[in-house]
């Protein structure tokens, strides 16, 4: 049984090494100069530098780009909660388990397919290089995410509570909002979260949808790369930079995370 135990944390942490040697390398080689980062014998053992990230901060348009990522990430986010949690609650509390199957193919269907239609449509309403136009295909994905963890979520609720509190005068949509709403709140941050690590990190729509002003940090990054040479050491510390809100979050919310999504997942 010890032989068992150990070997088990023995595999986890390897799969938790091989996860975390990306990351790690990603910061080491933000804190080196150009020269370092490719040369093989500097490894992790090197004088830090912080010239990188003064230049990467000093840059207005890193600045501007992780403030459209978030905006838009946020707003998305907001908006497709609004939409997607009272409708999951609708599917699972009425049991129109055919539209949770449309749910499902909206989100087989690839986005990069529907990229052509979406420009020909928002150049013809001159929304292209908006932020409204980033928040819209941006909730294209983000809907059905949060619908599809969400319907098993309201699923593995007691239906009682509900049904005792309409009992009591409310209408079905009042013990949604009372009753329903207030104990799904860590699906709904689990869903939320999810949702807008998408949104933060999602290249392929703002590359086509978004202009100079609006573009998000991940199309920035790719400026960082060119023909001719590519700014590693910039590009790590403007990496870095964009990874560390998403970790933040991920671990201020790990409990509600972990709940979300294995309560989530009992049922649907």
């Amino acid at each position: 049984m010890k032989a068992r135990v150990w070997l088990r944390a023995l595999a986890i942490v390897i799969v938790c090494l091989v996860i975390a040697m990306p990351v790690v390398w990603m910061i080491a080689a933000a804190f080196k100069t150009n020269v370092q980062v490719t040369d093989p014998s500097v490894g992790l053992w090197f004088t830090p530098t912080l010239e990188n990230f003064r230049a990467v901060l000093a840059d207005g348009e890193i600045v501007r780009s992780l403030g459209n990522s978030a905006l838009v990430g946020v707003v998305s986010t907001v908006l497709s909660a609004v939409i997607a949690v009272p409708a999951a609650w609708a599917v699972g509390r009425f049991r129109m388990h055919s539209t949770g199957s449309l749910v499902l193919v909206a989100r087989i269907v690839p986005a990069i397919s529907l990229l052509v239609p979406w420009y020909y449509l928002f150049a013809q309403l001159g929304l292209v290089g908006s932020y409204t136009v980033l928040v819209l295909s941006h909730m294209f994905v983000s809907v059905p995410l949060i619908l599809w963890i969400m319907i098993g979520f309201f699923e593995g609720l007691p239906v009682e509570l509900e049904e005792a509190a309409r009992t009591d005068g409310l209408s079905a949509f009042g013990a949604f909002l009372r009753i329903a709403l207030p104990l799904a709140a860590p699906g709904t941050a689990t869903a939320s979260v999810l949702a807008f690590i998408f949104s933060w990190n999602n290249f392929m729509f703002a590359l086509i949808l978004s202009d100079e002003d609006t573009k998000t940090m991940p199309v920035t990054l790719f400026n960082f790369i060119s023909y001719a040479s590519t700014d590693w050491g910039g590009l790590m510390a403007a990496a870095t930079l964009m990874t560390v809100p998403v970790l933040v979050a991920a671990v201020a919310g790990q409990k509600y995370l972990v709940a979300g999504l294995t309560a989530g997942a009992t049922k649907g």
